[in-house]
Formats: C-alpha cells, sequence, structure tokens
C-alpha cells in the first residue's frame, strides 16, 4: 500500500469518526484529503470499500501482533492466550474503531455487515483453535462453543462496566476473569460430553501453502524494488527469500527474523510495506506447522 492511499484511509477515518460514516460523504473525504475523484476511485471502488480497507489494516495487525506473541514461547500457556485476546481490544482503542464497528453495527448496509461478520467469524475460529492449544484435544469437540461463549462474556461484561461504572475497565482484569469461568464450564462440558455448535464450524480456511509461498516471494520482491533498504533490511528479506525457497522452509527462523524485520521498520516509511508481507508470513508459518 503506497503512502498517498494509507493518508487518505486516516483522513476518511478521522471523518467517519467525527462525522458518522453514513453522514461523511466522498465528497467530504476528496475535500480533506485534497484529492481528485479519480485519484480516490483509483484506490477505492467505493465509500465502504475505504470503510472496509481501514478496519482489514486493523485486523492484519492484530494478527501480526499476537504471532509475534508466541515467537520462543510456550502456545500452551493460558497467560499467553490471554495476551493475545488482548491485542485485538488495544488495537481498536489505539486505532479509535470502536465508533466505527458501532455504526457498520448500527446501519442497514448489508455489504459492510456481512464483511464485520466474517471478520468475527474469523475471530471465532482462531479463539477456537487456540482453546485446543491451551486446553489440549480433550477440548476440541467443544472448542467452537467455548470461544464464542468467552468472547460474548468479555463483550457484555465491557458494555455493562461502562454503563454502570465512571472508572475505566481494567481490560486485562475481565479478560482473566473470563479464563477462570471458562476453565469451571470446560470441564463441566467435558464431563458431559455437552456440545451444541458442529465441528465444521471451525475448520480453518484459506489458501494452500504453496501458493501463498509465491505471493510472499512477490511482496518481497516487489519491498526490495520498489524501496531502498537499508542493510539490515536488505538482510531480512533476502533471508526470507532463502528461507522461502528451502524444500523445508524452518518455521522457527521465519518467526524470529520475521519479528526483526519488523522491529526494524518500526517509524520508517517501510513499515506499512513490512506489515502487509508479515501478515501473509504469519499465516503460511501457520500453515506448515499443522503440517
Amino acid at each position: 500500500m503506497n503512502d498517498r492511499k494509507r493518508q487518505v484511509m486516516l483522513i476518511a477515518k478521522k471523518l467517519f469518526i467525527e462525522k458518522g460514516f453514513t453522514s461523511t460523504s466522498i465528497q467530504d473525504i476528496l475535500e480533506e484529503a485534497k484529492i481528485s475523484k479519480g485519484t480516490f476511485y483509483n484506490y477505492f471502488t467505493s465509500k465502504n470499500e475505504c470503510l472496509m480497507a481501514i478496519l482489514e489494516d486493523a485486523h492484519n495487525e492484530s494478527v501480526i501482533r499476537r504471532r509475534e506473541l508466541l515467537v520462543g514461547r510456550n502456545k500452551k500457556e493460558k497467560d499467553i492466550l490471554a495476551e493475545q485476546i488482548l491485542v485485538r481490544m488495544q488495537v481498536n482503542r489505539e486505532l479509535n474503531l470502536l465508533p466505527i464497528y458501532e455504526a457498520v453495527f448500527f446501519s442497514n448496509d448489508q455489504e459492510l455487515r456481512n464483511f464485520v461478520k466474517t471478520y468475527h467469524l474469523s475471530e471465532l475460529k482462531w479463539l477456537a483453535g487456540r482453546i485446543v492449544d491451551v486446553y489440549g484435544k480433550e477440548a476440541e469437540p467443544h472448542s467452537f462453543d467455548c470461544s464464542v461463549m468467552t468472547l460474548g462474556m468479555i463483550q457484555q461484561l465491557r458494555h455493562f462496566w461502562t454503563a454502570g461504572s465512571s472508572k475505566e475497565l481494567d481490560i486485562e482484569k475481565l479478560v482473566h476473569f473470563t479464563f477462570r469461568r471458562l476453565d469451571a464450564l470446560l470441564s463441566d462440558m467435558i464431563e458431559q460430553k455437552d456440545v451444541l455448535l458442529e465441528k465444521h464450524m471451525i475448520t480453518p480456511l484459506g489458501v494452500p501453502s504453496g501458493e501463498l509461498k509465491e505471493k510472499i516471494h512477490d511482496e518481497l520482491h516487489s519491498l526490495k524494488s520498489e524501496l531502498e533498504l537499508d542493510e539490515s533490511n536488505l538482510e531480512y528479506t533476502d533471508f526470507l527469500l532463502t528461507e522461502l525457497q528451502a524444500e523445508k522452509p524452518r518455521a522457527a527462523l521465519l518467526e524470529a527474523v520475521g519479528r526483526s524485520f519488523r522491529e526494524a521498520s518500526n517509524g520508517t516509511k517501510l513499515v506499512d510495506r513490512v506489515n502487509e508481507v508479515l501478515y501473509l508470513l504469519w499465516k503460511y508459518i501457520d500453515l506448515i506447522n499443522t503440517k
């Protein structure tokens, strides 16, 4: 994503929050961003697509941060899963996205509602998989039920707290409270063999690893050709390109180098492009780790 497109997204987000999504017109965005209508439509086919790009960008940031939390750590640790759940809340708060999600929720725009539902389902599937990581295979038949209940508890407790208290909610305390409830729920569900939602609902979706690897390869080459990388960043891109061509790429090395690459790019003009590549890289690592 080029810098100008990202700037248009930031301006659009500011207007969506200040004026409301429905009340903000494309003309408002054009005037605030000082661009032509042709430039806007070169980036987005509609106002909806602009909003979806903003939300997708936040989703990708959450995915990257969550995967980085696992590097060199035991994925079975419950505290790590709690940290990962907190990531989505932190990103939404940092980017001030809650007013936008609320606008979509209360809108009658089916395209936007379906888009948000798709990402919500993706979130539930991710959490179902992580519940199995933490609680073991015996939790698998109950994992989707538990992921729905966990996120539901967090959401409803947050809403109740916000409506009834003037104090700021400690979201870390909230998440750990919810996990203590999940311990009791899951233990009872396993004992009772109690399942409501069907297993096929948690089947992961995605592209084949070969296609994903090819896309990462192309993006890394594009990154090298379009931007002037310093010596350390060139080393990261070259290492990733080389490792991806190996018969059996080493996931642990890809994770470590990917995280270092992101850290080195923070605060530079590289950061957005690097994040786009690393989002694909984490998806690829997850695929090869399941084989």
